[in-house]
Parts: structure tokens; sequence; C-alpha cells
């Protein structure tokens, strides 16, 4: 039995006593309350040692939560300070990527540029050859053509009449 049963038990007998007339008051056996009152006594130390127990449990309980929560926040904070740590350099990639990209596409069309005036140099000096060339093909057929048309000219004047 604890506390509660033998407060439950007394006031029970107090309930159940004889009531005196035209008044409140009422008729124990004092015997009987005094019993009671000696073993809530003896049960007193008990549940008060129950209770101071259940108290430093309580604190300790509460130091651990404690602890349990500060250590949390503490974890919070680091991964909240991580997180951003990580957009930011996620952002600075960015950027870098972008200014990166920029910088290719500009060399990319600076030597785009550059090959396209090299090969047109090469072309028109291909071109300068290719006149030239068709030039001296141009005047050597034409010294052809002028000694055969020479030679069928001075033939034509040395020639002696065939007799017939």
């Amino acid at each position: 039995m604890d506390v509660h049963d033998k407060l439950d038990e007394l006031s029970t007998l107090v309930e159940g006593a004889r009531a005196m007339p035209m008044s409140a008051s009422c008729v124990v056996n004092r015997a009987q309350v005094l019993d009671l009152l000696d073993e809530i006594r003896g049960l007193l130390p008990n549940a008060l040692a129950h209770a101071d127990d259940v108290l430093a449990d309580r604190d300790d309980i509460l130091a651990v939560a404690r602890r349990d929560a500060d250590r949390i926040i503490e974890q919070a904070r680091t991964e909240a300070g991580e997180l951003v740590s990580e957009h930011e350099i996620y952002r600075a990639a960015l950027s870098e990527s972008d200014l990166m990209r920029s910088e290719v596409a500009e060399q990319s069309r600076r030597m785009r540029q550059e090959t396209d005036d090299y090969v047109d140099a090469k072309l028109a000096n291909f071109e300068v050859a290719l006149h030239k060339t068709l030039g001296a093909v141009q005047k050597g057929r034409e010294k052809i053509r002028g000694r055969y048309a020479a030679d069928e000219l001075g033939a034509e004047e040395h020639e002696e009449p065939l007799p017939y």
C-alpha cells in the first residue's frame, strides 16, 4: 500500500463516522485514526524518498535533455553554416563558369577570325600564283600559236610549187 491508499482509507473512516446532531462534527474511533496516521507517517519517508528520487531523476533528465538540445542546436547551426557555405561556393562556381564561358567564347571568336584571315591570305596568295601561272600558260600558248602560224607562213613562202 502507498500513502494515497492510506489517505483514502482515512477519508472513508471519517465519511462513515457517526454525525453529531445539529453539528458538523462527527465521532470517529480515535485508535483507528491514530493507527492510520502512524501508517501514513511510516509510508511518508518512503514516498518522500521516492519523490526525491523522481525529482533528482527529473533534474538529471532535464540536464541530459538540455545538453541534447544544445548539441542539436549547435549541429543545426553548423549544418546551416555548411549549407550557406556550399551555396556560396555554388554561386561562386557559377559566376566563375560564366566568366570562363565568355572568355572561351571570345577566345574562340578571335581564333576563328585569325584562322579565317590566315586562310584568306593564303587563298589570295594562291589566287595571285594562279593568275601568274594562267598568264604564263596563256603566253606560252600564244607563243606556240605564234610559232605555228609563223612556221606556216614561212613554209608557204619557201614552198616550191610541185610539178604536176
